[in-house]
């Protein structure tokens, strides 16, 4: 065997400041590894989530959408309605706590990690947003109400208004109405107390002791009946101008507008005889009942 001549290996000790710069390499080797090897695996096992939007429309009351949410959010019913007694929001004084009117009717993107304190907190930072603006707060001052209040008036013309075009005028019957101490008379205040929606007030549904029955008592309501969108609060701010005080939807697209007594009559006559024949004609197009085997 052959022996070739080999120079003696040359051994490199590290100083002390190299041996420290070696370990804190290592340690940023180490470091990076753990960091990035959950997000990398993350990456590959889940997709980030894309939110889904929870609609809320215009005119909804409060009991609606506690319903939507639990629904959307998976929740046991009842829960988006616990979580508004104590979620904290952030309401005007005069709600006193109930978030009627505030719940802004929007699109609200959700995901399986949204509460519904969370979303119920979103809904009422939004209504201040669009409702708390200087032109609502300058408009409620003119007509000498808070901007609550306004927000109150703005749901009846929610509720009221046929189409989006009689808001303004809708509003200027509510304006005139306050302004010569006259009861609101609006049916959407009774149907709010006796949690319905209908068109066929009755004599005895007037007479109910109620603090939302506008037949018997003075002025609006305590709180809205509905959330009110942008324009019926621009309708409640900058009514219509004119002298009505009466109104009656005759049919869809028909509402009409009276400033005397009189007049208004003959228009709730016109209603009658619409939904008669109405009725009439839904009677003669439905099947025949069979009778009873004897």
């Amino acid at each position: 065997m052959r022996h070739e001549y080999r120079p003696p290996r040359r051994r490199y000790r590290l100083t002390r400041r190299g041996r420290l710069a070696l370990f804190l390499g290592m340690l940023l080797v180490i470091g990076t590894a753990v960091t990035l090897g959950p997000l990398l695996r993350g990456e590959e096992a889940e997709a980030p989530e894309k939110p889904r939007m929870l609609v809320i429309p215009e005119g909804w009351r409060a009991p609606q959408v506690y319903a939507a949410i639990d629904r959307e959010l998976e929740l046991p019913p009842g829960s988006a309605k616990a979580a508004a007694a104590t979620a904290e929001l952030a309401l005007p004084a005069e709600a006193k706590g109930n978030p009627e009117g505030f719940l802004f009717p929007a699109s609200y993107p959700v995901t399986f990690r949204t509460t519904a304190a969370e979303l119920l907190a979103h809904m009422v930072r939004t209504a201040n947003q669009k409702l708390g603006t200087r032109a609502v707060a300058d408009g409620a001052k003119a007509h000498g109400m808070t901007p609550y209040q306004t927000a109150t008036l703005a749901s009846i013309i929610e509720a009221e208004a046929d189409t989006r075009g009689d808001m303004g005028k809708v509003a200027r019957v509510v304006h005139n109405r306050l302004a010569r101490s006259m009861p609101l008379q609006m049916d959407s205040t009774i149907n709010y107390a006796l949690n319905r929606r209908t068109v066929d007030t009755k004599l005895s549904d007037t007479r109910i002791d109620h603090p939302f029955n506008t037949y018997r008592r003075q002025g609006l309501p305590p709180t809205p009946i509905d959330s009110p969108g942008l324009q019926a609060m621009a309708a409640a701010v900058a009514p219509t101008p004119g002298d009505w005080l009466y109104f009656v939807t005759v049919k869809p697209g028909d509402t009409r507008f009276s400033a005397t007594y009189e007049q208004h009559k003959r228009h709730v006559a016109d209603f009658n005889r619409a939904r008669t024949a109405a009725a009439a004609a839904a009677a003669a197009a439905a099947p025949p009942r069979q009778a009873p085997p004897g």
